[in-house]
């Protein structure tokens, strides 16, 4: 059996729907990082969410392997009634014991690849407004509060943009 290569770099593939309470366990320990208060209760079951998103056949989620463990995720799509050349980035989350090593640059240029290659003209997220640490991530890539969505008064998101352009468009700071 073939293993990864260690290449000092994760490997960035499609993720599998049998993957899916991976991916839903290293969203719930993310997002656990930016909720004062604890992550709110819901009755979204989270692991069958993100099978859904996985098998979205106008969707895609994308997935860090580190030594054969996810450990980042990012999944978009083109939002409702937005533009074929809009993408949304619906959620991007690293595990917390990986943050710091180069898994988001990693993961976010791949991103920008695969809408290069679907020509992709901008990409636009919401990010929590308590997430300070994302929203640093995000604006040292290039990413810049949306001015056509502006936040109301008690928004828990902010909207940001991009644009994604050619090939080396955007901006981008190692991690």
């Amino acid at each position: 059996m073939i293993r990864e290569r260690v290449t000092g770099a994760p490997v960035i593939r499609t993720a599998l729907p049998a993957e899916a309470e991976a991916i839903a366990d290293l969203h719930f320990r993310a997002r656990s990082t930016y909720y004062p208060d604890g992550v709110p209760e819901d009755d979204t079951d989270w692991c069958e969410a993100w099978r859904g998103a996985i098998e979205r056949a106008d969707g895609q989620v994308l997935c860090a392997v580190e030594q054969g463990r996810i450990v980042g995720i990012a999944s978009f799509r083109t939002p409702d009634g937005a533009p074929a050349d809009t993408v949304k980035l619906f959620q991007f989350h690293v595990d917390p014991g990986h943050w710091r090593s180069g898994i988001g640059t990693a993961l976010h240029r791949a991103c920008l690849e695969q809408w290069r290659a679907d020509g992709r003209r901008t990409a636009v997220l919401e990010v929590h407004v308590d997430n300070a640490r994302a929203q640093a991530f995000y604006a040292r890539r290039g990413w810049v509060p949306d001015a056509e969505r502006p936040p109301a008064e008690g928004d828990h998101h902010l909207s940001l943009r991009y644009v994604v352009g050619g090939a080396g468009g955007g901006a981008g700071a190692g991690e």
